[in-house]
């Protein structure tokens, strides 16, 4: 007979994993899929609102789209003027923070959770994920367990990240990697009076 490599039978997830207790995570997740996700896609003030009220922290100006999911609100902090897409995912499961004026592109996921493989009981962990300011996660971007994304990077459409990238770069590719630094144009037209 040959011996298990996993025994699901056994996973347990852990006291106080979630932050918060079962009855709140579920509110929490049917806040989210009426009130939150029927939103009209306006609404980004509504949106900003239930999010702090289940203890995100939100800066100003913040556009979060009807259609994304937040695992654990509670666990998140989105700097001013951040953008989060049409059915980008943050898989909460550990602490994600997202930097000021930074992007994360439609069904874009942001996964903080994994298991530990080398146990028979498949543990579940959390990494923090750090995208830093002005980062750029473009359309359909996997960003792994404790993974940080330097301020002003972009990760091209598709691409999966599974390491720390570093600052002003353009990244793409499974697994991202930089292809080039990211040039930034002067602004030569004159300024309105």
């Amino acid at each position: 007979m040959t011996s298990r490599c996993q025994d699901l039978s056994k996973f347990k997830v852990p006291l106080e994993f979630r932050g918060k207790p079962a009855w709140f995570v579920q509110l929490w997740w049917l806040v989210q899929s009426t009130l939150f996700g029927l939103s009209p896609q306006f609404l980004y003030g509504w949106r900003r609102f239930l999010l702090r009220v289940f203890g995100a922290q939100i800066g100003k100006g913040v556009l979060v789209r009807p259609s994304a999911r937040i695992t654990y609100p509670w666990k998140v902090s989105i700097g001013d003027y951040s953008w989060i897409g049409d059915d980008a995912v943050l898989y909460s499961l550990g602490e994600i923070q997202i930097g000021s004026h930074a992007v994360i592109s439609q069904r874009s996921y942001v996964c903080t959770g994994t298991h530990d493989s080398g146990m028979l009981t498949f543990d579940i962990l959390a990494r923090k994920i750090v995208i830093e300011d002005e980062a750029w996660i473009a359309t359909d971007v996997f960003v792994g367990p404790g993974v940080t994304i330097g301020r002003g990077t972009v990760v091209g459409a598709r691409s999966s990240v599974y390491k720390e990238l570093p600052s002003m770069v353009v990244a793409v590719g499974t697994p991202a990697k930089a292809i080039r630094k990211r040039e930034i144009a002067e602004d030569i037209r004159p300024c309105a009076s």
